[in-house]
């Protein structure tokens, strides 16, 4: 998966505004390999938890909807962790719907360090790390 510099800043300015709740969104582009992210839909955390996210079904719905006029495919799915590693909690496993994207995780852990890491989320046991980088 491959991101702009500028999406990359967005989601980690989004992350750093929601602090301490975690924030979280939607990556969508064209489906690869490469998979490019074309644009970043940051959603409202209706969890409103610093622990937890769960995005607004209503935005999620509208946001599906763009994609589909606009033809483009969910890439990744992100949210952003305050207090624990770029890794998905039991919660996230338990909560990955959507197979086919990649689960990026922004760790705020070191707050003037923020970090990301990519996964695919096989099921609530099977998670792969892939890669993804920032690239103009």
């Amino acid at each position: 998966m491959i991101l702009t510099p500028a999406h990359w800043e967005a989601v980690l300015e989004q992350a750093r505004r929601e602090y301490p709740r975690e924030a979280c969104g939607i990556l969508a582009g064209r489906a690869g390999p490469p998979q490019r992210v074309e644009r970043i839909y940051p959603m409202t955390n209706a969890d409103h938890s610093p622990a937890t996210y769960l995005m607004d079904p209503q935005e999620q719905f509208r946001v599906f909807k763009e994609m589909r006029r606009d033809g483009l495919d969910l890439v990744a799915i992100y949210h952003s962790h305050t207090a624990s590693p770029a890794y998905p909690s039991r919660r996230d496993r338990d909560l990955a719907f959507y197979p086919e994207a990649v689960y990026l995780i922004v760790t705020l852990q070191e707050r003037e360090r923020p970090a990301g890491r990519a996964f695919r989320i096989l099921d609530q046991d099977r998670v792969e790390e892939v890669p993804f980088q920032v690239a103009g």
